[in-house]
């Protein structure tokens, strides 16, 4: 079939669908599927309230469930939940959502912990859920920042768009 078929033009003909589909498959795996892959940027995706975001998956160094034992450190910040003891190394845990003044995050079994990768200043960020990875391609990120519920516009370094998704950085 021709390169240019669209999976849309196919959806009355479910066997020529498949044999695109497997086409393009096979296309991929070998390399050849036109698609400039070292033009990809991977994120892991997260939500804060309704809204979405995306972090460098360079800057996340793994994510966790919420710890169930937690120690409260007097004369913090409100939006410093605690320490947790990860491994015999200390992380403190911040409320992302309350650190950006939009409430505390409702703990749920989808809250997680993104464990931050940096040396000098070790954190753990309390989100709601946790998205999994998010693959966009380099004319998918516009540099102005999408406006967000949470009022965190100062942190957010651009936008992947792809559709009518907004994933701000």
């Amino acid at each position: 079939m021709n390169e240019a078929v669209r999976l849309e033009s196919l959806l009355d003909q479910p066997f020529e669908l498949l044999l695109e589909i497997e086409r393009r498959s096979r296309a991929a795996v070998a390399g050849q599927s036109g698609v400039d892959m070292s033009s990809e940027w991977v994120g892991v995706g997260f939500r804060i309230g309704e809204e979405q975001f995306v972090a460098d998956r360079d800057q996340v160094r793994e994510v966790l469930m919420l710890p169930k034992t937690l120690t409260r450190v007097p004369g913090t910040r409100r939006w410093v939940l605690g320490i947790a003891n990860l491994r015999g190394h200390l992380l403190p845990l911040v409320d992302v959502k309350l650190l950006l003044g939009s409430g505390r995050t409702t703990l749920r079994r989808t809250t997680r912990v993104i464990s931050v990768n940096h040396r000098e200043v070790p954190a753990g960020l309390v989100v709601d859920e946790v998205l999994g990875f998010r693959r966009f391609l380099e004319h998918e990120f516009k540099e102005e920042t999408a406006k967000t519920i949470v009022r965190c516009e100062s942190f957010l370094g651009g936008t992947y768009r792809r559709g009518d998704d907004a994933w701000p950085v």
